[in-house]
Formats: structure tokens, sequence, C-alpha cells
């Protein structure tokens, strides 16, 4: 009678490939870094190798996603404008949700196909296909807000978020201010705006 260690290799050995590829799948962390006012992933390329999708479409769905511009340059992408490392991160997690996890198997081995006006997402593992579901970004027009990029204004901050930037509200928005403490009041000038959350910076007085 068999041990169980031999066992055990027996039905390793028996495994598809494609499970023990996908129980290696994990996407790597955006490697950023910041020269003035731009923001850089410098293993972008690397990130897309593990998604296996082109570079352009990653790149076009986290231009539209992070509200910036941006472009590719050689394995790294630069982005106009500071955004935050975990904002990156959470959006390409999104993108890997939609347009590369199967959503019956949960396994990242899917291709892309356009079936008429329809990009379908379809599984090599399980079979299964589904419509690529996007969310729509809506981006508040200014006109109705008042909130723009190089506004200066004077707010308090209200709270503190979990990375210790201080979060002050105008409208809509919640702003996220580096180096401000809660209670105090700040001249802040607006260097980003996203969907409801905008990004500022102290002005000095």
């Amino acid at each position: 009678m068999e041990d169980y260690e031999a066992l055990l290799k027996r039905a390793r050995d028996n495994l598809p490939d494609i499970i023990s590829e996908h129980q290696r799948f994990q996407i790597p962390v955006a490697d950023v870094i910041y020269e003035g006012k731009l923001t850089i992933i410098r293993n972008f390329i690397e990130i897309c190798d593990t998604l296996n999708r082109e570079p352009e479409h990653v790149l076009a769905f986290l231009l539209r996603e992070l509200g910036t511009a941006g472009n590719l340059e050689g394995r790294r992408v630069i982005f106009k404008g500071r955004i935050l490392e975990s904002r990156i991160n959470e959006r390409i997690v999104e993108y890997a949700n939609t347009y590369v996890i199967c959503s019956e198997c949960g396994r990242p081995d899917t291709t892309l196909v356009k079936e008429g006006r329809t990009l379908i997402l379809k599984c090599m593992a399980c079979g299964a296909h589904r419509p690529v579901r996007v969310r729509k970004v809506s981006h508040t027009p200014k006109e109705e807000t008042g909130l723009k990029i190089g506004d200066v204004y004077e707010l308090p901050i209200v709270s503190v978020g979990r990375q210790g930037d201080g979060i002050a509200r105008k409208d809509n928005f919640v702003i996220f201010v580096p180096g401000t403490r809660k209670g105090n009041v700040y001249r802040i000038r607006i260097e980003n705006i996203s969907r409801n959350t905008a990004f500022g910076k102290v002005v000095p007085e």
C-alpha cells in the first residue's frame, strides 16, 4: 500500500496545468515613483504581461478611471499629476476583475473577443463567456460644482484618511490634502479631480 507522500505526489502530478498556473496568478504591485508633477509606473509592462492584455488597452482603462492623461515610455507609463499609489493599484485590480478574471471559475485564463459591438470575455478553463460590463465613469461637470483644477479654497480639515492625509469637503467632493491636521483651516489648491474625489495641496500664506 502506497504511503501518504506517494499518494500526494501522484495527485499533484495529475493536476491539470491550467489549475497550477492559476494558483500562481498574482498581479504585481505597481512600482510607483514621482518626478515633479508626474506619476510613473516603472513595472507597467510586467503588470500587462501578467494580465495577458495589451498595454494600450490597460492604459486606456487607467486613463479613463484616473481622470488624467498619460503615455507609454518603454516598459513604464507616465501619468500627468501626482496620483496616489493606492488608487492606481485599486484600478489595476478593477481592470483584472472586469477584463481578465472569469466570473464563473475565478481563473485568469481568458481572452477578449469582439462579437458585433459587444466585447466578450471567454474562459479557456471552464468554457464560460460573458459580455464585459464596464462601469461608466461619471465626471461631474465643473459648471455644476464650481470645483476646478488650479482653484484655491480656504477649507477646514474635517477628518484624516487611512494613509494620514487630511480630508476636506466642498460641494459633493471629498478632497485629500497631504500634510494637514484635523481641525485646522488651510488654503488648498486643487491639483486633480476624479469623479467625486479631488486632491489638493496646501498653499503657503
